[in-house]
């Protein structure tokens, strides 16, 4: 529980269907309120951005942008008894070409599995510590097309 937080708090502060992460890019910002709205969540979310989405939650090289992913789930775990987090990394996405040194937006394939193995491997810290919340894993293009990230398949929605 998060400093502060006393149980039953989420009763009194209401509830939200998702935290969602996502990158600060703003070429972005729009598409990414249209998908939540598309999926019935407008208004029904928190939003926690991050350079970078799953890579600034995970990466070594801002250890602070770690704890304030965490310190963010956790209130809205208490807050706002969310049950499920989205996280919306994308394509051409500058933070990932200055934390991991390559742009990865010149190979689509590539890009792909390097965005992957960032959300899974956020998706993996997230359900060690709280093993019950869904955990979604996307990936957006330019164009606002979002693709599903799993071992089994990757369906592009709208």
């Amino acid at each position: 529980m998060a400093a502060g937080l006393r149980p039953g708090l989420a009763l009194a502060s209401g509830k939200a269907d998702a935290l969602l992460l996502s990158c600060m890019d703003y070429r972005l910002i729009d598409a990414t309120g249209r998908y939540m709205t598309h999926h019935g969540l407008r208004n029904k979310y928190d939003h926690v951005v991050l350079a970078g989405a799953s890579l600034g939650a995970i990466t070594e090289k801002y250890p602070d942008w770690n704890r304030t992913f965490w310190d963010h789930l956790a209130l809205a775990i208490e807050l706002h008894a969310i049950h499920r987090v989205m996280v919306l990394d994308h394509r051409d996405c500058g933070a990932y070409k200055l934390i991991l040194g390559e742009d990865f937006s010149k190979d689509p394939k590539k890009e792909t599995e390097a965005h992957a193995a960032q959300l899974k491997r956020l998706e993996e810290l997230i359900k060690g510590k709280y093993e019950k919340l869904e955990v979604e894993l996307l990936l957006m293009n330019l164009a606002g097309k979002v693709e599903h990230i799993s071992d089994h398949s990757r369906s592009v929605h709208t």
